[in-house]
């Protein structure tokens, strides 16, 4: 796993990034990759990561890691507290509404954010509709 783990160093090393770090989660087979670099502009971020994430996962795969997780300036970090609490503003306009409503699309990471954040919500129920990159979840009122 330490080559692995010096190739993705490598690797991120001649995109030219300095401020980084590449960790390996044995128990769980997961790579956790963090990048810090200022001259990333908050606009570009998302497609910097989708990118970087996307190669960084095709290096694991060819060594049969399948769980590799990105952030680059804390974008991620963020990024799920946003969805978090998108969940939790949907699930009160539902019952305040009395109507199911649909949320924007989103990636399977963050349509399972939605569902796992809602799963507990005794009132509320989700649902996935669509496909690829238009797929997004309906909140609706449990009858």
């Amino acid at each position: 796993m330490n080559q692995l783990q010096d190739s993705i160093k490598k690797f991120i090393e001649l995109m030219g990034f300095e401020d980084f770090s590449v960790n390996f989660d044995a128990d769980s087979s997961r790579f956790s990759i963090f990048i810090n670099d200022d001259l990333i502009s908050e606009k570009n971020l998302p497609e910097i990561v989708d990118n970087l994430d996307y190669l960084t996962k095709l290096i694991a795969q060819k060594n049969n890691i399948e769980t590799v997780f990105i952030d680059v300036n804390n974008y991620r970090r963020k990024r799920e507290g946003l969805i978090v609490e998108l969940a939790k503003a949907a699930a009160r306009k539902v019952l305040a509404e009395k109507k199911e409503i649909s949320l924007p699309a989103m990636n399977a990471y963050e349509r399972r954010l939605i569902h796992l954040e809602l799963a507990g919500h005794p009132d509320v129920k989700t649902e996935s509709v669509g496909e690829g990159r238009s797929r997004y979840i309906v909140v609706k009122i449990i009858s």
